[in-house]
């Protein structure tokens, strides 16, 4: 058995059980409230067990370090402690199976919920793995606290054996990175690293170093409101109105379920309101900036055309910039890549890097001027009931911790 098997197994567990959903209409920060109890746990443990320079920032980030054994770049490594809000993570009941044994894998709190290698490949690839997934009523969490155990562990690991070789390293830990709110201005300050990765990838080998560009547009509907009964040639109905903008929109060209590979979309993830006021929201991606672009500028045209169909009415898109794609920096600086490749080769794991159709902290973290590639930890299907994770995937996950960090020391 892997040595970091039992410390791996029990940490994702107990990190899932806690409950740190974000919230995107909190202006808070960290968004929750609940959060709190994860960075705390961080501050905590890492305080327990020897790391240097603890802190809960403002913001809500918890950073620390690594003391240096040998000189070499300063080296972060970051992961996020919130889960995603667009399915249930309250009362999160992880369970392990141990020894996975090929087949389907069903639910004690859903038994219509089935997870099966037939649908998921990746899963079949795993025979003889300790699965870990949620129950059936929650998302499991392993997005990201994978990767938080993946880091707390490699960091217990350096501090407790002296003799490995590595330069100093600091540790983050981010809230908020599921609703765009990761990366505080402050941040690349007080992080004070050259490069950095973030565990937040999936498959085993993956080395993302190309993410989505992506935009958050929020469109009001105003329309006139008055009562049904005496509704006769004065009635505006926002609903109605608000229908007529999703359904121009394209649906069989640039919707998440039509596209694939490196073509963006533009998705409608939240309506509110009523017949009076109706409030949509939509999230633009595309690989490149003239994309993402021309998405937004999409957007715009089919509100102002529907409003044109209906004066008395006030519609507006508004559009706020979320993070760009990684690659427009690193392509000029491969150097935490490069590192990470040359790991990946040293632990004879085959390297998988394609495009991700998502983003990280690292996405933002590199725009700031922190390059900033993102690392596999296993996860699967995130972001619902069926997520699940290997750990044999975060063992060798941490394996590759400890080796890029070994690899950034400089002799002498």
């Amino acid at each position: 058995m892997h040595p970091f098997h039992e410390e791996l197994k029990s940490r994702l567990v107990r990190y899932c059980a806690i409950d740190s959903q974000a919230d995107m209409d909190s202006t808070s920060a960290p968004s929750t409230a609940c959060q709190h109890d994860m960075l705390d746990l961080m501050v905590t443990e890492l305080t327990d067990m020897g790391a240097a320079d603890v802190t809960k920032t403002p913001y809500g980030t918890v950073i620390a370090t690594i003391p240096g054994t040998a000189p070499g770049p300063t080296v972060g490594f970051l992961a996020h402690v919130d889960t995603a809000p667009q399915f249930n993570a309250t009362g999160v009941k992880p369970r392990v199976i141990e020894g996975y044994n090929g087949g389907a894998i069903t639910y004690p709190d859903d038994p219509d919920l089935v997870l099966s290698p037939e649908a998921f490949p990746y899963l079949a690839s795993k025979v003889g793995d300790d699965i870990v997934t949620a129950s059936g009523l929650t998302l499991l969490g392993a997005d990201d606290k994978a990767g938080v155990a993946i880091v707390m562990t490699a960091a217990r690991h350096l501090l407790e054996n002296r003799e490995i070789k590595h330069p100093t390293l600091r540790i983050a830990f981010t809230p908020d990175e599921e609703i765009g709110r990761g990366v505080d201005k402050d941040l690349p300050a007080d992080l004070g690293v050259d490069f950095a990765y973030t565990f937040d990838g999936g498959d085993l080998g993956e080395v993302t170093y190309e993410t989505f560009s992506a935009d958050f547009a929020v469109v009001s509907v105003t329309g006139v409101s008055i009562h049904p009964g005496w509704a006769k040639d004065k009635l505006v109905n926002a609903i109605h109105l608000a229908a007529k903008i999703v359904d121009t929109l394209p649906q069989t060209t640039m919707t998440p379920e039509t596209t694939d590979g490196t073509e963006g979309f533009i998705h409608v993830v939240d309506t509110q309101g009523s017949a009076a006021r109706m409030e949509l929201r939509f999230i633009l991606r595309d690989f490149e900036r003239d994309g993402l672009e021309a998405k937004g500028a999409l957007l715009r045209q089919i509100c102002d055309t529907i409003a044109a169909t209906e004066p008395r009415a006030e519609i507006t898109c508004t559009i706020t910039p979320q993070y760009r794609n990684m690659r427009y920096w690193l392509e000029n600086d491969m150097t935490p890549v490069t590192l990470a490749r040359t790991a990946l080769a040293d632990l004879g794991i085959p390297e998988l890097s394609v495009p991700i159709r998502g983003g990280t902290d690292g996405s933002r973290l590199t725009e700031m001027g922190v390059p900033c590639p993102n690392l596999f930890t296993g996860m699967q299907n995130v972001h619902g009931p069926l997520e699940w994770v290997s750990v044999q995937d975060m063992a060798q996950a941490t394996d590759l911790c400890l080796r890029i960090a070994e690899r950034a020391a400089k002799p002498g």
